[in-house]
């Protein structure tokens, strides 16, 4: 079975769309985007430096549309062989609630563009930010960063953890690594998202949704909150508004796709970030990561294979309930 996976805030890097905007009416879909929510994603995607596109409110609607333009790339392979599930980390939800279907393209990203200028805004309130901790076991890393004041805003598995808080609790963390964490790295990003740090921006958002239509998503996907599958678009648009403010669960996430019989994880543009997660989190099953159109090719073969499998599984299952197995 194929999980199509969608990267969050932290994954973009100067100029990364350039190679996509060669592909056929991509170029014009993302013009049509920029006019639609007032932000030149062209410009940020191709010429804009690494501090410019560090800006959440830039950062969060350029994903998305990235998401979707590497997606629609591959749309003739997925329209054939369709993803057993969809998921995303952090704003990369958006851009797999627009897959399944919740929210049309325009939807996801006229309201990621709020979520983005939200988040923007209330980071400015407090200086705070985010640092990765490599390594550890979170029964030990968690109760350590609660006791400096911090939140455990991403646990990504893997032996990752993300925390989230004030500059002055970072810098504390740095001076004081929890036990058998070997490495604090802080990241790209400009406040303590997913924690209460961000709750002037639920409540934005809260208001920002009342005016959508969402449609039932017609793909599992599966949410940041806890890892559940969500049959609902009010139920995922929910979710996406309140989960700005509470921690991305992308562990369990992944513990879903192996119970769901995942076999191969494609990462939409830009790519790496979760196919990194998922290759020492789920050993054997395959990965793609979308980073520039050269990568479109592994992808489609991919996507058939996986197809495959999910043939192969359910000839297997039919011949095992004949035999009454």
């Amino acid at each position: 079975m194929l999980v199509l996976v969608a990267p969050g805030q932290g994954a973009q890097t100067p100029g990364f769309l350039t190679p996509w905007l060669d592909l056929p009416g991509a170029a014009d879909r993302l013009g049509a985007w920029s006019e639609a929510i007032g932000l030149d994603l062209t410009h940020y995607g191709t010429q804009a430096d690494a501090e410019a596109i560090r800006d959440t409110a830039v950062a969060q609607p350029l994903l998305v549309a990235a998401g979707l333009l590497s997606a629609e790339a591959l749309s003739d392979a997925l329209t054939a062989n369709k993803p057993g599930a969809v998921a995303g980390h952090s704003v990369g939800e958006f851009t797999a609630a627009a897959y399944a279907g919740v929210l049309t393209d325009d939807a996801a990203l006229g309201l990621v563009r709020k979520r983005g200028l939200a988040m923007a805004d209330a980071a400015a309130i407090t200086e705070t930010g985010m640092a990765a901790l490599l390594g550890g076991d979170p029964e030990v890393t968690i109760p350590h960063l609660e006791k400096l004041g911090l939140t455990p805003a991403n646990v990504n598995g893997a032996g990752q953890i993300v925390a989230a808080g004030t500059v002055e609790q970072l810098a504390a963390l740095a001076e004081d690594k929890p036990e058998g964490v070997r490495r604090v790295v802080p990241l790209k990003v400009a406040g303590a998202f997913h924690t209460h740090h961000m709750a002037s921006a639920v409540a934005t958002l809260e208001e920002a949704a009342k005016a959508l239509d969402p449609a039932d998503p017609k793909l599992t996907y599966v949410s940041n909150r806890d890892g559940q599958a969500v049959p609902t678009g009010t139920d995922v648009v929910s979710r996406l508004v309140g989960q700005v403010a509470n921690p991305v669960r992308w562990d369990l996430c992944m513990e879903t796709f192996k119970t769901l019989g995942a076999t191969a994880i494609i990462e939409l543009c830009p790519g790496g970030t979760l196919t990194g997660l998922a290759k020492r989190a789920l050993p054997g099953v395959r990965t793609v990561a979308l980073k520039t159109p050269d990568d479109l090719d592994a992808a489609r073969a991919l996507i058939a294979d996986a197809s495959s499998d999910t043939s192969s599984a359910a000839d297997t299952s039919s011949a095992a309930d004949a035999a009454g197995a």
